[in-house]
């Protein structure tokens, strides 16, 4: 990870978590998964043409999931998950997922993952910014 891909991540707002993996990538981490590379064309749980990255095949999968939007609701509500969906232009980037301690959760490419305090923290590089949360009532494990 270089300073230039990720400008807001200093050594006080983030911890790594697990290993290097490129069994999954961010967007399926976000969702809960460990076992595909979440990206239409190779994974994907709703159809979409393969070539689809925007922004809005990412929030339809997500509600496909349960979740809707919150707006830009980052606090933590109790039995609630919230994701962080990120862009650059109208392509989505990345997706982040909220602990139940408030802190988030990405996965880094095929790096590793990390807890950081906010969605902010990841943004403002390579992942773009911000472009909306999305919540759904906790499922029970």
């Amino acid at each position: 990870m270089n300073a230039s891909e990720f400008p807001r991540l200093t050594p006080e707002n983030h911890r790594w978590t697990s290993p290097d993996s490129v069994i999954y990538n961010c967007i399926a981490w976000a969702a809960g998964d460990m076992e595909h590379w979440w990206q239409p064309g190779i994974y994907w749980p709703i159809p979409v043409p393969a070539q689809d990255h925007g922004i809005g095949v990412l929030g339809e999968m997500f509600k496909a999931l349960g979740y809707q939007d919150c707006e830009l609701d980052m606090s933590i509500e109790s039995g609630v998950d919230k994701v962080a969906l990120y862009g650059s232009s109208l392509y989505y980037t990345h997706a982040a997922r909220q602990l139940p301690n408030g802190k988030w959760t990405s996965k880094l490419g095929k790096g590793e993952d990390i807890e950081h305090d906010t969605p902010n923290d990841v943004a403002g590089g390579v992942y773009g910014e911000v472009v909306q949360i999305m919540k759904r009532i906790r499922q029970a494990q």
